[in-house]
């Protein structure tokens, strides 16, 4: 479906059929069918219930050449596989040499369309400039990213001399479509891969589990899509940090059609010969990330049988697939932290009701050092605390009697706002912090939590970062840049290499290819991830209000409700897993969000977080 539906006219067949779960029906046509002058707008249409599946209508005969544009742009929305009603819309060699895999333009409404000049019809040719905004690409690995800008592309016709009907001979590379059609069409599912400085490897613990967000079409078989996404491997920007338990040129047997789960939803996929030979370690591996990735989709696969070579690899339920590896969401923090109205650090049962906060066991609970911020590591064994005045940063067990020791960083800045930000931890036990003093801003890493601080590379950064967080899979790093009097939310990745004569033999560890998921925000106060991929920002566009909002880490929206309205927000936490409630520091204290609620005062204090 093309765009909002107007009145049709005279004549004009419909151009879509319907399929839905209590039977066929036959829609009215998407837009108006002029019989000559420019097609209207192509209004994106709105998102149809999940069960709605749509085909587009091949084009009738003697169509215009209006027609045949639109019929094309709608057949473009529709669910057909392989686009081949679309391709109906093409000459024998367009539709030979058009690759809808490309790219999808998504536009803030559906494109528009302007003819070329008059009296060309007559010369059995013609054209038509599509035109839009820009808000989104979504490019051949069917990786997301916010665009914005004119779009403006030709689409070029000719009239065959014996038929005499109307074809598209010239025609852009991909799809396009308006904002509400691609909500309807596409599904964001993440696929999930093994951050490849971590796990037995390294560590000798399991491998971790990195998601790689992507869109899929969501009425077209998107459990096989999902499979074979997963065995072409991770998306570019990903890639330089991440490793597949599958072996390089793995894919689905030859003549594999749908993969569907049995009833006991047991999803067997059949794998081409490069995966024959992998041992059972390597095999649950695999069935790892395809049970990983498969959780959300419907019907719900509970278990995966690999076989090759006409035999059986290996079999992994989902719950084995959380012993072979760790995810972000699966870990359940045991306590919210925060500072009190006394300066040190107290906690509270994740999760539950209580308003009473207790000192947390060891120094940085005593009280004998005044501080403004607090970091749990992810084991909750250990937390780093930043001093009253920003200046110091300490580290200590949390064990009762524990003591704290000398300061293990110190920020050399004249101000408050000039020294340390709040730390964060990694997966690994690494302990992240931001020096503002304008002198020498660096970002820094202490491994372990006590090493000597590394100045972590970070090219192409421009500004001064304001807030660290580290995702639970320990490759990706969200920081709030300072630049000017603009505050914007940044996506790197780590990337871990060896060591060199800067790191005084140390492996050198970069940030590299930042990228913002908000452009749309001038100001961002506050941010927290809050699942494998998704973030919570606090922030305010250009003349707007603040807001909180989840965002994807490619810059999509995801599907689920935004918070409750919070005014006054300077801090946010969330966990990676979704049963604890977002818990956020404002005019009003600390407050927090059970779900679908509205917020709660919970008690006085500051800075509060979830491990990590």
């Amino acid at each position: 479906m093309g765009g909002e539906r107007v009145r049709r006219g005279r004549g004009t067949p419909p151009r879509a059929v319907a399929y839905a779960t209590a039977g066929a029906v036959l829609l009215a046509g998407c837009a108006s069918m002029p019989d000559n002058g420019d097609l209207r707008r192509v209004e994106s249409t709105p998102r149809q219930d999940a069960q709605v599946r749509v085909f587009a209508m091949p084009p009738s005969q003697d169509a215009t050449p209006t027609e045949i544009v639109q019929g094309f742009l709608e057949a473009l929305t529709s669910d057909d596989p392989r686009y081949r009603t679309a391709r109906q819309y093409l000459t024998p060699q367009a539709a030979k040499t058009w690759r809808p895999e490309l790219s999808t333009t998504v536009l803030a409404d559906g494109p528009g369309a302007q003819a070329g000049s008059p009296g060309r019809e007559e010369s059995h040719e013609v054209s038509f400039t599509l035109t839009g905004t820009k808000v989104a690409m979504v490019d051949a690995e069917q990786s997301y990213a916010p665009a914005s800008g004119p779009y403006n592309k030709l689409v070029h016709l000719t009239q065959d001399p014996k038929s005499g009907q109307w074809r598209i001979d010239g025609v852009p590379q991909g799809v396009v479509m308006g904002q509400s059609d691609f909500q309807r069409n596409y599904m964001s599912v993440n696929k999930y891969y093994f951050a490849s400085n971590t796990g037995s490897a390294s560590t000798g613990g399991p491998p971790t589990a990195v998601a790689d967000p992507v869109y899929v079409r969501s009425h077209v078989d998107p459990t096989t899509q999902m499979v074979r996404s997963l065995l072409n491997g991770p998306t570019t920007w990903l890639a330089p940090a991440v490793r597949s338990g599958f072996p390089a040129g793995t894919a689905l047997r030859k003549g594999t059609g749908t993969l569907t789960p049995d009833e006991r939803g047991r999803l067997t996929v059949p794998l081409n010969d490069r995966a024959a030979d992998v041992g059972t370690d390597r095999c649950e591996e695999m069935a790892a990330q395809l049970l990983f990735t498969l959780r959300t989709l419907s019907p719900a696969v509970e278990e995966v049988d690999l076989r090759a070579d006409g035999r059986q690899l290996c079999s992994l339920s989902r719950g084995g697939a959380e012993t072979v590896a760790s995810r972000g969401s699966m870990h359940r923090p045991e306590y919210l932290y925060f500072v009190d109205d006394r300066d040190r650090v107290v906690r509270i049962a994740a999760g539950s009701s209580g308003t009473e906060p207790d000192p947390v066991p060891g120094a940085l609970g005593d009280g004998d050092k005044a501080l403004r911020s607090v970091a749990v590591a992810r084991d909750e064994r250990t937390a780093a605390g930043v001093g009253i005045d920003g200046r110091l940063l300490y580290v200590g067990a949390l064990v009762s009697g524990g003591s704290l020791g000398e300061p293990v960083l110190q920020s050399r800045g004249k101000t408050e706002e000039d020294r340390l930000t709040a730390p964060s931890w990694d997966a690994q036990g690494g302990l992240w912090v931001a020096d503002r003093d304008p002198a020498a801003p660096r970002l820094l890493l202490l491994e372990e939590g006590a090493d000597e601080p590394l100045t972590v590379r970070t090219p192409g950064l421009d500004g001064r970062i304001q807030s660290v967080r580290v995702a639970a899979d320990g490759v990706r790093i969200a920081l709030v840049v300072e630049q000017g009097d603009k505050r914007s939310l940044l996506v790197g990745r780590i990337e871990r290499g060896g060591p060199d004569g800067k790191t005084g033999g140390r492996p050198a560890v970069t940030v590299r290819e930042l990228h913002s998921p908000t452009p749309e925000l001038e100001q961002v106060t506050a941010m927290s991830w809050a699942g494998d991929s998704r973030l919570v920002v606090v922030g305010r566009e250009e003349g707007g209000v603040e807001q909180m909002r989840y965002v994807e880490v490619d810059g999509s929206t995801p599907d689920v409700p935004a918070p409750a309205a919070l005014t006054g927000v300077k801090e946010v936490t969330a966990a990676e897993h979704d049963s604890l409630p977002l818990v956020a520091y404002s005019v009003d204290g600390i407050v927090r969000l059970p779900s679908g609620d509205q917020w709660q005062k919970l008690t006085k204090g500051t800075a509060p977080v979830y491990p990590g």
